[in-house]
């Protein structure tokens, strides 16, 4: 026998990934905030995709993605420039 009222599988997984993936955005200054919270949101958006393969998860996934390469970008950004200054 089926659970039929069970519509929203994966729902709760896809708005936690959206979630963690702009918060991942905002906070990329701070690594130890922005590595953690696209890590989660990466894994969350996957389940989600997953368990139901709805596009707020996908947005989700793609958030955390952006998040993750833009905090990369920036930290490696500030040791090249900093290992630059040093050699003049």
């Amino acid at each position: 026998m089926e659970n039929k009222g069970n519509n929203n599988n994966g729902s709760g997984m896809s708005v936690a990934s959206l979630t963690l993936g702009i918060i991942s955005i905002c906070s990329a200054l701070f690594w130890y905030i922005s590595l953690t919270t696209g890590v989660l949101a990466i894994v969350f958006g996957a389940k989600a995709i997953k368990a139901s393969g709805k596009r707020l998860g996908k947005a989700g996934l793609v958030t955390g993605i952006i998040g993750l390469a833009l905090t990369v970008f920036i930290y490696v950004s500030l040791i090249l420039i900093i290992i630059l200054a040093r050699s003049y």
